[in-house]
């Protein structure tokens, strides 16, 4: 019986490194690779970041080149100089259109390749800025999408959706690897080497960080959203190899 293999979509920032560090420990460092996009993002901090993560733990990485996106879509992720700012209707001018959803599809047809069935982002419904692919929804919806493209039995897992920043640092801490996580991701949409202290990233970062620390620790939370989101897939698995 071969083991099954991961993809995790791996940006360099505390969410991917925490779903990439558990990938290793739930399939093991050998049947774990990473995929990390350059889609025109204005600091390449968060891909060398990425790159000297995934060579320290061992992990191959692909870097994939979606940078024509900045032919057809304009936010300050990928604008020189551009404020950082929020809509009236709440919606920050971080949210790149599609992004996730261009993820998704390329990671899919990369996995399929290498014979990869579970695809893992760290995307999160619970603490978010109000970008709609990071909903659970979509991510289900792109599941089921992927998965009749190209006949192939996708399992998108999203082991962060219903985490709040504290506890995604307690797991961090769970897997041994807190201080990894605060010492060699970054997160900064300033790309500010250590983080600007002052951006909607980096606030949520730190307030979640002082929350854990402060002793509020959501342990048994994470458990018991872990064992939720793994009994849905069992779900959808076996309604799948029933229809």
């Amino acid at each position: 019986m071969h083991n099954p293999k991961a993809l995790v979509i791996f940006s360099g920032g505390q969410d991917s490194t925490t779903c990439l560090l558990q990938a290793i420990q739930t399939y093991g460092r050998a049947n774990v690779q990473a995929i990390t996009f350059h889609y025109g993002q204005r600091h390449s901090i968060e891909l060398e970041r990425a790159h000297w993560i995934a060579q320290d733990l061992g992990i191959a990485q692909t870097v994939l080149d979606l940078s024509l996106m900045r032919q057809i879509t304009h936010n300050a992720l990928m604008e020189e100089g551009a404020d950082i700012q929020t809509a009236a209707n709440g919606m920050p001018n971080t949210v790149v259109d599609g992004r996730n959803a261009l993820f998704l599809m390329y990671a899919a047809i990369y996995a399929k390749g290498q014979n990869i069935k579970h695809i893992i982002v760290g995307v999160c419904e619970t603490d978010f800025s109000g970008y709609p692919d990071c909903r659970d929804v979509f991510v289900k919806s792109m599941n089921v999408s992927l998965n009749l493209a190209m006949d192939y039995d996708f399992q998108i897992h999203t082991p962060l959706m219903y985490l709040t920043k504290a506890q995604t640092w307690a797991l961090a801490d769970e897997l041994g690897y807190l201080d990894y996580v605060r010492e060699q991701t970054h997160t900064c949409y300033n790309g500010v080497v250590g983080g600007c202290g002052e951006c909607p990233s980096c606030v949520l970062r730190e307030r979640g960080l002082q929350e854990y620390l402060a002793g509020n620790r959501p342990s048994e939370h994470i458990l018991l959203h872990s064992l939720h989101n793994k009994s849905r897939l069992n779900a959808q698995t076996a309604s799948k190899n029933t229809s």
